[in-house]
């Protein structure tokens, strides 16, 4: 009876410790696919940054773009100028 109850524990504890194994390798995992998921962000906002720059290029450059496009991304650009100075004015 005690045998039985010692094997039963033992192969109780050889299972906790198979399973906190696999948890420790799927913790593993996620944090690759969150590093993964990250770059992929950072690189997402990189292209449509770059986009935005060629839609701006084309427009100065007279390729498909349209001056009503031109002036839109100029002032914004002149309003986050204003707001960086009135910043370091402060």
């Amino acid at each position: 009876m005690v045998e039985s109850i010692k094997q039963n524990f033992e192969r109780l504890i050889a299972l906790y410790e198979g399973e906190k194994q696999k948890n420790a390798q799927l913790a593993s995992q996620l944090e690759e696919y969150r590093a993964a998921v990250q770059s992929s962000e950072q690189q997402i906002t990189d292209l449509k940054r770059q986009i935005e720059n060629l839609k701006l290029a084309g427009a100065f450059t007279g390729n498909g773009g349209s001056s009503a496009v031109a002036k839109e991304k100029i002032d914004k650009l002149i309003r986050e100028i204003d707001k960086c100075i009135s910043f370091l004015e402060k």
